[in-house]
């Protein structure tokens, strides 16, 4: 445990709040089916969403972007979306093939950057891609703060749209992120 601590406290602040939005994870997950009637999850689910764009603004105004934060900072954001929209399925809010679509597309995505990472290149989020993750965590928000709440059941709706709408961004941000990016495997086949 000693070493652990050691290990974090030289972690930068940036690091740091990224490790924190992971830790958020089990407790939005364990707040949602606890106090399923109440805004809590959505106020933790927030909290840790806002971790992002916190750590990516101190990241670049301090030059304290690292090789830890370009690899975990995407990891820790697909656990808490991919984790939120496991539980719309299991809840029936949203089909399982939205899912499956957003998994396929952030599988194929990190491979991608993985293969990039192998000969020194940094593959950076693109317009599209950074539109989705917008609309994604809107939508997320939305179910969160409407689902089971009578006086904002009719928001509901709007928020499931909203996610089927990122679903669709995930889609085209795929497809532009392979064709711009293309040459990386190609590389490797030569």
């Amino acid at each position: 445990m000693t070493q652990l601590r050691k290990q974090y406290k030289k972690l930068n602040v940036p690091n740091k709040l990224t490790l924190l939005r992971i830790c958020l994870v089990p407790v939005f997950i364990t707040l949602f089916y606890i106090y399923r009637e109440t805004y809590i999850s959505g106020i933790v689910f927030v909290i840790a969403a806002a971790t992002d764009a916190l750590d990516g603004y101190i990241a670049r105004k301090y030059s304290q972007i690292t090789t830890f934060g370009k690899f975990v900072d995407p990891l820790a954001d697909k656990i808490l979306v991919l984790s939120a929209l496991t539980i719309f399925v299991e809840q029936s809010i949203i089909s399982a093939v939205a899912v499956i679509i957003v998994i396929f597309r952030e599988f194929t995505i990190s491979g991608f950057r993985l293969i990039a990472a192998q000969k020194g290149i940094t593959i950076a989020a693109g317009f599209w891609g950074k539109a989705k993750t917008a609309v994604q965590l809107i939508g997320i928000v939305i179910v969160l703060f409407s689902y089971n709440i009578p006086a904002l059941n009719s928001m509901l709706k709007i928020g499931i749209y909203t996610i089927y709408i990122s679903v669709a961004l995930a889609i085209i941000s795929l497809i532009v992120y392979i064709n711009k990016n293309i040459g990386v495997l190609k590389e490797t086949n030569e």
